[in-house]
């Protein structure tokens, strides 16, 4: 059995399916830009004698997309196709004897390639993906000789990735449409940017574990995914542990590839004791152990995975969003998850768990990863540390048929990806009516917005969704607003009191359009104001002259210095504490990022005032001025 999964060290690309051996192919591959779109043509893919460098003629570190610092590349151009090549060191691979005498597989997994890939072995067609934020597998047995599988020699692996970057319809996020960055738009991010390993697993495998807590009913249910449908029923054992503590233990029959177990756990049954010692917080971000096995009809163990969970719920009522039943007020930061040196890769696993130390320590007890899908390893830092994480995706500017295929399908697959995890609290599949720019107007927009919503709660049913965030409203459990106002005087007077706020309801809203489409009524929803602030603050004077793509341009108030910084964050937020109206908050930004300076932090993460003070002026422990 591997280790505990609440033991890792966060390096794991699925923390949440964790096996004791797996082969990381990060690192050097050959790369080559393909602009003609000749490649196919003249099958760069038949993957020839890696010495010969007529086409793959340059080096790339994977997993850092070519656009970016870290890839050795670095190549900011629009390159609407790229090419990676390399061998598979499958001498080095953990349990390769078990796929020559125990019929095990060989898997390759990519845990994301912007941002339709093709993936070849020996010059033959092994996958297929669409989706440039979301995983996927290859099971690469078939096509490897015996000469590969006894080390003697190494197969050719090719991807090629299309990522076009002209396409509005794709869900493209803030990735620039335009050569060079502009408005609030960045660099973009091709090609492979999250691992890429090796795993050794049964012919009859757990491939995916989504848990979900029903604390009121007392019973964990766990959804499995299996590799294959097994030929005959297996069992699927269950432990459930929580710091040393056995909570439960449970069996099941399996007999089909996707079952659903239903886990009583008996400590629940003491709702006395359960806030103190068992529920999942920020404040207490209490994990459960989990391991999972797979046994045949002898009782011999198949496969083994350890995973974790939380037993925690989230929803809405009386004008709160609810952690565990009780009303919790959501005190957020937007996050880009961009850094200078690797975009939206993150630079190491370590800089992902910093991440999350850096958000709390600034007195946030939520993040809003805004218009990306993060990596797996960010959410188990959110999980082991306790933040809460409302799960945006990247989306289109577009609304055609094609652009509403690419992100419903893109987005079934995000929300089963990131289901199990406890952090994950609210779902946000559309931002600000990108790609439904005439919501307003046109009925089928609407109806996108609205189905979206519906399609998000028949995923999952148990948590709150926000059908448009910021504005356009059709169908959301919490109506969340994007304000902008330079003062605290001007948030005061459209948050103030609940008669302010329903004047705001009644008008065009602070952005120019309206909160909410058709003829819903306020009825206590709880409303959160999800992008405010973004205050301009550059501490640096060689920022101060940039123009254009440069640091240092774009804020929606500027601070003059660090004093003034801190005045204009503690109008801002005293007036958002003391609303009677909203249920929270998510402040604009954390970091800076390309040409927008409104980070609490600078691109490297630098505070920009001491962290005490900006803690101070976050919770509302004082002025912070």
């Amino acid at each position: 059995m591997p280790v505990r999964a609440t033991d890792q060290d966060g390096t794991h690309p699925r923390p949440q399916l964790l096996r004791e051996h797996w082969t990381d192919l990060s690192g050097a591959w050959q790369f080559a830009h393909d602009d003609g779109r000749a490649g196919l043509r003249e099958r760069w893919q038949a993957g020839a004698d890696l010495g010969d460098r007529a086409v793959f003629g340059r080096d790339i570190t994977v997993p850092y997309p070519p656009e970016a610092p870290l890839s050795g590349v670095g190549d900011t151009g629009p390159h609407p196709v790229v090419w990676y090549r390399r061998t598979l060191p499958l001498g080095g691979v953990t349990g390769l004897d078990a796929v020559r005498t125990r019929g095990h597989r060989l898997v390759l997994r990519f845990g994301a390639v912007d941002r339709v890939a093709h993936v070849w072995l020996d010059g033959a067609l092994v996958a297929t993906h669409e989706g440039g934020q979301t995983p996927f597998s290859v099971d690469l047995t078939d096509g490897l000789d015996a000469a590969a599988l006894a080390g003697e020699r190494e197969p050719v692996l090719v991807v090629r990735a299309e990522d076009d970057p002209r396409d509005v319809d794709q869900p493209r996020g803030k990735q620039d449409w335009q050569d060079e960055p502009h408005g609030i738009w960045y660099y973009r991010t091709s090609g492979i940017w999250q691992p890429v390993w090796l795993e050794v697993v049964p012919a009859v495998a757990l491939e995916r574990l989504t848990w979900t807590s029903d604390v009121p009913a007392g019973v964990v249910r766990l959804a499995v995914l299996l590799s294959a449908a097994p030929a005959e029923a297996v069992t699927l054992a269950v432990r459930l542990e929580l710091g040393g503590r056995l909570l439960a233990e449970h069996t099941a029959r399996v007999e089909h590839q996707r079952s659903s177990v239903t886990v009583t756990v008996p400590a629940l049954a003491n709702g006395q004791a359960l806030h103190d010692d068992l529920e999942w917080t920020p404040e207490d971000p209490r994990l459960v152990d989990a391991q999972v096995r797979l046994l045949d009809a002898d009782g011999a163990e198949l496969d083994a995975a350890a995973s974790y969970l939380g037993l925690r719920d989230a929803g809405v009522g009386a004008g709160a969003f609810l952690l565990n039943g009780r009303p919790y007020y959501v005190r957020s930061v937007l996050e880009q998850g961009y850094w200078p040196s690797s975009h939206l890769a993150a630079p190491d696993a370590a800089a992902l768990r910093r991440e999350v130390e850096l958000i709390k320590e600034l007195g946030f007890n939520a993040v809003r990863v805004h218009q990306k899908v993060e990596d797996p390893r960010f959410l188990h830092w959110c999980d082991r540390l306790g933040l809460l994480v409302w799960g945006e995706t990247a989306n289109a500017y577009a609304f055609t048929p094609e652009a509403v295929r690419q992100l419903t399908t893109e987005w079934i697959d995000v929300v089963a990806r990131d289901a199990g995890h406890p952090c994950v609290v609210t779902w946000v599949p559309l931002n600000e009516s990108w790609g439904v720019q005439h919501a307003a107007r046109v009925p089928a927009q609407q109806q996108y917005l609205t189905a979206l919503a519906a399609l998000t709660r028949a995923l999952d049913p148990t948590r709150p969704v926000v059908s448009n965030d910021g504005w356009e409203h059709t169908d959301s459990d919490l109506w969340t607003v994007h304000d902008y106002a330079g003062t605290g005087e001007e948030l005061t007077a459209r948050y103030g009191s609940r008669a302010a706020f329903e004047e705001v309801l009644r008008g065009t809203g602070p952005s120019g359009r309206r909160l909410v489409l058709g003829d819903r009524e306020w009825e206590g929803q709880p409303v959160v104001l999800t992008e405010f602030g973004g205050v301009r603050y550059t501490p640096r004077a060689e920022d101060e002259d940039a123009e254009g793509g440069e640091p240092g341009t774009w804020g929606y108030t500027t601070a003059e210095d660090a004093d003034d910084f801190a005045a204009r964050l503690s109008d801002l937020l005293a007036a958002v504490h003391a609303s009677p109206v909203l249920a929270g908050f998510c402040y604009t930004q954390l970091t800076d990022t390309m040409q927008e300076a409104n980070g609490l932090l600078d691109a490297d993460r630098r505070p920009k005032l001491p962290v005490e003070r900006l803690r101070a002026i976050i919770t509302g422990a004082s002025g912070g001025a």
